[in-house]
This record gives C-alpha cells, structure tokens and sequence, in this order.
C-alpha cells in the first residue's frame, strides 16, 4: 500500500538533516582524532605506557560516536525507531543537535530551516514507533502563551480554565479538543514552567504547541519523555498574538490516544 504525503518525511528535510549529521560527525571525529594525537605526542614524555592509554580511549569514542551516528541516520533513513536505537538516539540528539545548530548557518543553512528538519524527523519516529495508544489523562497538551490574545486580561497559565472562551483567539478551539478527548492542557510562560508543569502532570507522552527555538529545546530536554511538536503560525511576529493550526493538534491527539 502507498504510503500518504503526511505519512512520509520531506525528502528535502531529511537530506539537509542527514548531510548536517554527517559532517558533524565527520568534524567531531577529526577534532578527536587529533586530539588523540596531541595527547599521545605529549604524554610520551610523561610515561612511555601513557600514549597507548590514550589512542585506547581515542579508539572507544571513535566506536561509540560511530555507533550512535549509524542508529540515528538508520532510523532516520527507515522512518522507524528500531528497538535498539531508541535510547542511543536520545544521546546522539544531545551531543549532535547543538554542534549541527552551530554548523548550519556557516554553510547557508538557518537554524529554523534544521530545527524544522529536526522536529519533522522527532514526530514521524514517534508516530512509527506508537505501539500501544495512552489513556487520555496520560497524555498532556502543553501551550505556549503567546497563543492567548495579548491584550486579553485573563490569566491562564494558572488555569486555562479561566479562559472565558470569546473566541478571538484559539485557546478557545484548544480547550474544546481537551474537553472531548478528555485530556489535560496547560500553558506555559517559558521552559521554567513548562518543566514545572510536566513534572506535576507526569505524562506518558506530550503534544506541544511552539515556535522552532522552543519545540527543539523541548524535545531536547525532556528525553526520554516523548514530545510530539506543533509548529505554531506568527502572523504578527514571534511571541505575539500567534496561532495554531487546530486540525493539526487534533490529528496529533488521535494518533496517541486510545
């Protein structure tokens, strides 16, 4: 059977990722090659035993970075987290998102244009890899701010239940989806809270709404935790009056749910 357009990764996506991931790599590698030799020329004047301890741990982190590099790109390449890359996946996005966040705009490439390539990737390995659906107070919905009208004088990163539901922006379509799946939402200020927020709730999986910068250092920092990312819409510019595209959040909520 074909698979569908929202079933398959941008090519284009996956390429630019891949190719960053490759040449990170290929630096980091050469930067501990070097590195090995520097210290094999240096601790021979110490100990004549101290440069073969030293091209010994060289050669390991060749093996373990080469390891981790070849799970990431595998599950990248087949759209599916295999059983043995998951964790090695999380520590490969640890040690090489950043280094790629780093390279990127030296080479042309923007930082938004590689998180959004980062995200795509987060989201259809989590969609791949979704064996069994999560009860709906397992599963948390977590909002930015911004989403709320900027000159609306409810506050609802307490409660989003204050929300009195006027319409004028979508937290009043998002509320609406939390009430007929039975799910729990909040809004967060920034990462503070919205870590704060995650370790009350304790969820299984998170649907997050955000910016680039935001979802990336989201799904960053709550591995191993899930984090599927929604990207939001800024019409008037980051951090203001922003939107969402609601059928997005709700295609989202029914793939994980039982």
């Amino acid at each position: 059977m074909k698979k569908n357009r929202e079933a398959t990764l941008n090519p284009s996506k996956k390429r630019i990722f891949i190719g960053l991931l490759g040449l990170t790599f290929a630096l980091t590698m050469l930067l501990i090659l070097v590195g090995g030799w520097v210290a094999t020329v240096g601790l021979r004047q110490l100990h004549p035993n101290l440069p073969l301890l030293a091209q010994l741990i060289t050669v390991i982190l060749f093996l373990l970075l080469s390891g981790i590099i070849t799970a990431l790109i595998l599950s990248i390449i087949l759209e599916k987290d295999l059983p043995f890359t998951q964790r090695i996946r999380g520590l490969g996005i640890k040690l090489f998102l950043p280094l790629m966040e780093i390279l990127g705009p030296r080479l042309g490439i923007s930082k938004e244009k590689i998180r959004r390539s980062f995200i795509e990737i987060n989201n259809r390995l989590l969609v791949s890899g979704n064996r069994s659906r999560i009860e709906p107070e397992r599963l948390l919905l977590l909002l930015p701010h911004c989403l709320q009208r900027a000159d609306c004088q409810r506050r609802i990163t307490t409660n989003i239940d204050n929300c009195r539901q006027c319409g004028r922006c979508d937290i009043t379509s998002l509320i609406d989806l939390a009430r007929k799946y039975r799910i729990r939402t909040a809004v967060a200020t920034g990462g503070t809270l919205a870590r704060k927020i995650v370790r009350d709730h304790q969820p299984r999986l998170i649907v997050a709404v955000a910016c680039e910068r935001d979802l990336t250092s989201g799904i960053h920092d709550a591995f191993p935790l899930p984090v599927y990312g929604v990207l939001n819409q800024r019409p008037e510019g980051p951090c203001w009056n922003t939107r969402v595209d609601v059928v997005e959040v709700e295609k989202a909520l029914r793939i994980f749910l039982k």
